[in-house]
């Protein structure tokens, strides 16, 4: 069996992977959202199937939350039921993509009334941030155009800079604005925050509160992601991952279910940069389990990036240097498979039981009877999402 070191595990220990609440809830296809027992009937819910994940994984430090999603009333109240489960509330998502208002753009649009809406709309997260705790803003922005000739880009960018300014102002401690970014979808001939670079160009101009969020799912087919991803830890702009998998568009699959050994290779450039188990690089989850069950779903998704890492952190670095700086192509690949095709599972295993938690953090949940008792106390839950 593999033998992880005494510093790789103590790395491994350290490991934390936030979860989004919209993981938790019904989730679907254009044309069909499927209905699942036990789905989340509010917030509470979803935390503590978040809570679950947690438990039998130790992964799980905190739970992102999506407005208007995850509105309540007290938001105080909910951050001590989350930290009476164990778990924090973190990441504060905005939502400008469910409005009718902004079919034509929010933070870009040309209409004064309405760009002054998705403000204050963002304004009100970093309120709930004030009353949460969370650290972190997060912006993804449906926004574009279809056709050419529809919009002013180059105009939509200044909008999209005036926006993001009065935003970024609001913030005060050690909150931070994340700005993600997606190649397409909604819209098709261009996108306002389409690539790594905008994102980086606007963020840039905000100040160093101000960073990137760096989806899995939101790159052209044949992006090399790592490479994006040493890029923006060079530049200390990485603020957090949107971790998932996709085989064409924003599949948001469980992570490293499409290609594995992009994920190694992902996490292999996080740990060259300094991003494991860095404050200022948050791992989480971005998924919508259409078909599976939501916590296994997210269970099997931790675990894919805890194995990764363990993989990642197997690379011989003395011997991958001496390959490198010899020009010695075949023995510098050689080095990441080596490390790639350990099965690290065994070790894992026995690692978990040493810690109290179960060797199989999967089976472990199937059998605790939770998903029997949800199913049967929870009826008629629809929370979490899309059309939600």
């Amino acid at each position: 069996m593999t033998t992880l070191t005494p510093e790789n595990l103590a790395t491994l220990a350290a490991q934390g992977i936030e979860l989004p609440s919209w993981a938790f809830g019904n989730s679907g296809t254009r044309f069909r959202v499927f209905a699942t027992p036990g789905t989340p009937r509010d917030p509470y819910e979803k935390i503590a199937d978040a809570a679950q994940v947690g438990a039998y994984t130790a992964l799980v430090p905190s739970v992102a939350l999506h407005i208007p999603w995850d509105r309540v009333d007290d938001f105080a109240a909910l951050r001590t039921y989350a930290e009476d489960l164990g778990v924090s509330l973190g990441t504060i998502n905005s939502n400008t993509f469910q409005d009718e208002d902004y079919k034509f753009g929010a933070l870009t649009h040309h209409d004064d009334r309405i760009r002054r809406k998705a403000i204050d709309h963002h304004l009100e997260c970093i309120d709930i941030m004030d009353a949460t705790g969370s650290r972190d803003l997060k912006i993804w922005l449906a926004e574009g155009s279809n056709y050419p000739g529809q919009n002013d880009m180059r105009a939509r960018q200044d909008r999209l800079a005036d926006s993001l300014r009065v935003i970024y102002d609001r913030l005060t401690g050690d909150q931070r604005l994340v700005l993600e970014y997606k190649f397409f979808e909604p819209s098709f001939y261009h996108t306002d925050v389409p690539d790594w670079g905008t994102s980086y160009t606007q963020v840039a101009a905000l100040g160093d509160r101000a960073m990137v969020c760096l989806d899995t799912g939101h790159h052209a087919p044949g992006t090399n992601i790592e490479f994006i991803v040493m890029q923006l830890l060079r530049l200390g702009k990485l603020g957090s991952f949107d971790f998932n998998s996709r085989f064409y568009a924003d599949d948001d699959l469980i992570v490293g279910a499409a290609d594995p050994f992009q994920l190694f290779r992902i996490l292999l450039e996080v740990i060259r940069g300094g991003g494991l188990n860095n404050p200022d690089v948050a791992f989480m989850l971005d998924q919508c389990h259409n078909i599976e069950d939501k916590i296994p779903g997210q269970i099997r998704s931790v675990l894919n990036v805890q194995e990764m890492t363990a993989r990642a952190l197997l690379v011989d670095r003395e011997a991958l240097s001496a390959a490198q700086d010899a020009g010695d192509v075949l023995a510098a690949n050689g080095v990441l498979m080596d490390a790639f095709y350990t099965d690290v599972r065994p070790a894992l295993a026995a690692w978990r039981e040493s810690r109290g938690l179960p060797a199989d953090p999967l089976a472990a949940y199937l059998a605790s009877g939770y998903p029997q008792r949800i199913a049967a106390e929870r009826v008629g839950g629809t929370q979490a999402g899309w059309g939600a």
